[in-house]
Formats: structure tokens, C-alpha cells, sequence
């Protein structure tokens, strides 16, 4: 098939985030990164047992505190309806180890918690005490847009034909979405920006299957490698986290690189956030 003519048909929408210093205190319930979280009565803050590139005691350690999102806000922006139409979406990562996924017990470095109720019932936390400061990130306000998304080649390569190669991949690619900006890309559904291989395997067989990469894949069979394959389309890229710098502060994955939560497109139907799987990739 055509490549432009395969991405009309591949295409997704994406909704990109900015953020910016907010210039007054932000309304209850405003999507937001960093600061204390607005949470539910009742919410047990999540830890995870690890050591840390600072400190090789393995205890656990609360996860840090990222972003959370207002769907009423953000559902203007979602022209596939993917994502619950009110209520908050809540991300939280373990800085201090900034675990990469490949491994099953890496399971619990990252969380997404979904709460579906209204604001009036959000209450402002305090972050932990045994929170390093290093990872009490300050206080930015968000704002959104949307546009067209296509797989990126690592990912288009894996699944697609690529009898075009590079070159017919990158003019398609050129005039259905534009060049657009390669640098500090955060957001919400889409495709991924991958900086070093494709990961819907990796969440599959990781996060899907309890095996771990960490020395590469598996030995398989053909038919088992093409069941692969298919098991691995069931996952779709939720949340995409590049480095954030505003006013002095840096937050950085490695060297320059990316968090991505990644969920089965059943679970994102269902609401269901507790499987989510984080890939970290950096240069």
C-alpha cells in the first residue's frame, strides 16, 4: 500500500502539552505539573522498593508527584474520545532509580491513578515526608492542543511494510503531519517519539507477559513471533514525558531522554489505569 495512502489510515490525534509558569494561584482542579496534587479523600500514596542512584540502600520510596490532568479540560482536545470525559488523571514516577522497564520487577515504579469524580471532592496533599526534595517539582500550569500523529519510523518499521524505505517514509510523513519540533515533545495519546527501538513489544512482554528484556527478547518461533506481534497492537502510548525546563529548574530521564506510559487499549476503554507500563528511553 501506498505510505501516505497507509497513514491516513494509521493516523492518530495527539494532544501536545505546554507548560508555563503560572501568573496567580491555579483554580482547583487545574491540570498541572508538579506542586502538591489535588487528591481524593483516602488515597494511599504509592511507594516502591528500590535503591537509587544516590543512595544503594533498597527500602521503599514514594513515587514523585508529575502531573495531574482535568479530562474535562483535556477531553476538548481528544477527538477520538479515548480518554474519561470528567474527572482527574494523576501521574507519579520513582526519581531516584528512574527504572527502565525492562525488567517485571520494575512493575510499581510508576502509577496512574484515576479519579472520576468532581473537584469540590479534591482535597490539596501534602507530598511525603521521605520525599527527596530534589523531587518536589515546582508548580507549572499546563495548556494543550491537539494535531495528526503517525508512527514514528521505529514503530511504522516494525508492523508496516517498508518497501519505500526511509526516504518515502519521511516524505509521507512530511506532508500529512509536517516536520514538526523533534525537542521536548510531551503528550497525552498518539504515537511515540522513540529515541532508541520500538516498545509495544517490550510492553507486552514485559508488562503483558511478567518476562524480562533486560538481555533482549526471547528466543521464538515464527508463529509465536507473529502472535507477538499481534498482542502488541493492543497497546497504545497514554502518556509521553520529555524534559521539562522553565525558570532555572530541569527534569531530565537520562541522559535527554523520555518516559512513556503505555496501556491496553482494553483497560483505557474500561478505565481501568492500575497495568499501565513505563518505558524510559534516553540518547
Amino acid at each position: 500500500m501506498d505510505c501516505l495512502k497507509l497513514f491516513e489510515e494509521l493516523k492518530r490525534n495527539t494532544i501536545e502539552l505546554r507548560f508555563e509558569t503560572a501568573k496567580s494561584a491555579l483554580p482547583k482542579g487545574a491540570s498541572k505539573f508538579g506542586g502538591k496534587p489535588e487528591l481524593p479523600e483516602g488515597f494511599q500514596w504509592s511507594y516502591f522498593t528500590t535503591d537509587t542512584f544516590d543512595d544503594d540502600e533498597v527500602k521503599p520510596r514514594p513515587l514523585a508527584f508529575l502531573a495531574q490532568m482535568n479530562c474535562a479540560e483535556v477531553s476538548a482536545y481528544d477527538k477520538e474520545g479515548l480518554l474519561p470525559e470528567k474527572g482527574m488523571l494523576y501521574f507519579f514516577y520513582e526519581l531516584g532509580s528512574q527504572k527502565w522497564g525492562f525488567d517485571p520487577a520494575d512493575k510499581g515504579c510508576a502509577r496512574v491513578f484515576y479519579y472520576e469524580g468532581e473537584s469540590e471532592g479534591l482535597t490539596e496533599m501534602e507530598l511525603p515526608e521521605d520525599l527527596a526534595e530534589d523531587y518536589w517539582l515546582p508548580e507549572l500550569s499546563i495548556s494543550f492542543w491537539n494535531r495528526d500523529d503517525v508512527p514514528d519510523w521505529a514503530e511504522y518499521a516494525e508492523y508496516h511494510d517498508t518497501d519505500g524505505g526511509f526516504e518515502i517514509y519521511g516524505e509521507a510523513r512530511e506532508k500529512l503531519i509536517g516536520g514538526g519540533n523533534e525537542n521536548y515533545i510531551t503528550k497525552l495519546l498518539g504515537y511515540a517519539d522513540i529515541i532508541q527501538s520500538d516498545m509495544l513489544c517490550e510492553c507486552e512482554l514485559v508488562g503483558g507477559r511478567g518476562l524480562n528484556i533486560g538481555r533482549g527478547f526471547p528466543e521464538m518461533t515464527e508463529e509465536e513471533k507473529a502472535q507477538l506481534v499481534r498482542d502488541a497492537q493492543e497497546w497504545i502510548l497514554l502518556f509521553q514525558m520529555d524534559t521539562v525546563e522553565k525558570d532555572g529548574f530541569e527534569l531530565m530521564f537520562g541522559d535527554c531522554g523520555r518516559i512513556y506510559f503505555y496501556i491496553r487499549k482494553e483497560d483505557l476503554r474500561n478505565r481501568n489505569f492500575e497495568n499501565v507500563w513505563l518505558s524510559l528511553q534516553c540518547y
